[in-house]
């Protein structure tokens, strides 16, 4: 099969297109034919030796993939209610760029009805992400707000766009005008140029000095502190990257006063298990959502797989909003 290598920790020209034996299910996973690929920020890290793989993970890149189901064990295939040949997109630990991967059966979801295999494969990394970290930790209930850091992302749409479909209010901080423009036209009630407004004297005039209830956060570094500042009591901070830096200080007494709960996280470590929980939410809360519409996958850009180094330089600029994801 052909599958997408790092061949050295670099710049994304170290990607390149080689060739691979087609992996093996093994107990409990399904054999998947590989038709799209999506791209996160932690492929990103991978290439640059930043993010290294769990113990007996495959070495090539990709969290995400979708197309049909390939083989598997009968008792695998019947246990996912799924069949050889049938639409799939899943949340892998790696090996996503590639013709075919394995991934654990209770990881695959059925792909969404109406959408193609590239919209398919879009979901699953950002999804599990934020359902994981705003409505299983953060606990968001219909009725709060919620301020997404980093609206115009793959994270960030997902979140906005689950968010308002669940009933709560969406304020975004994004790096243009055009990308706060873009965060409004996909649902967020508001969006804050973070390079031109203070976010934390926004929130506060948009939420009448009350603050928000929980933050989705990328960046972490000084953005904490600022953070509790503009939480309402009770509220709650979801750390899931540290792209400001991973040193945070902030007034402990502040978040004693507003009861406040700081978590974070990291998804690709988990236990199958673990995420077979998020998969079995995803299923039955947000894909209704998804296949009437109310959902919907945002794509900034399709690459051929040969071009995935230019796909991770895209991703790189920070220029996308959305997802941007190879097609074999």
């Amino acid at each position: 099969m052909r599958a997408v290598e790092i061949t050295r920790f670099g710049a994304p020209e170290v990607l390149v297109l080689g060739e691979r034996p087609v992996p093996v299910p093994g107990a409990g996973e399904l054999l998947i034919a590989v038709q799209a690929s999506g791209i996160n920020r932690p492929d990103v890290l991978q290439r640059k030796g930043l993010y290294p793989m769990p113990p007996g993970v495959s070495d090539l890149p990709g969290l995400e993939v979708a197309g049909t189901v390939a083989g598997g064990a009968e008792a695998d295939l019947r246990a996912a209610g799924l069949e050889v040949g049938d639409a799939v997109c899943a949340l892998v630990a790696g090996g996503g760029y590639a013709e075919f991967c394995v991934a654990p059966a209770v990881q695959c979801l059925p792909a969404p009805a109406g959408l193609d295999m590239i919209e398919a494969a879009s979901l699953p990394e950002t999804f599990f992400t934020v359902w994981q970290n705003v409505f299983d930790i953060a606990r968001l209930q219909p009725g709060e707000t919620l301020l997404v850091q980093g609206g115009s992302s793959g994270i960030g749409v997902t979140a906005t766009q689950i968010a308002k479909a669940m009933g709560c209010t969406v304020i975004v901080t994004a790096g243009s005008d055009d990308k706060c423009a873009a965060c409004v036209s996909l649902g967020a009630d508001h969006a804050i140029n973070y390079k031109t407004q203070d976010f934390v004297a926004e929130v506060k005039r948009l939420t009448d000095g009350r603050g928000v209830d929980v933050v989705l956060d990328m960046v972490a570094g000084d953005y904490v502190a600022r953070e509790v500042e503009c939480m309402a009591p009770g509220g709650r901070i979801a750390l899931i990257a540290v792209q400001g830096g991973a040193k945070a200080g902030f007034d402990a007494g502040l978040v004693l006063r507003k009861h406040l709960a700081i978590t974070g996280s990291t998804l690709r470590p988990r236990s199958v298990a673990y995420k077979a929980l998020i998969a079995r939410a995803l299923r039955e809360r947000v894909w209704p959502l998804i296949e009437s519409g109310r959902v919907r996958p945002v794509i900034h850009q399709v690459f051929p797989a040969a071009q995935a180094a230019e796909a991770h330089a895209l991703m790189e600029s920070s220029t996308h909003v959305g997802k941007i994801v190879l097609a074999w």
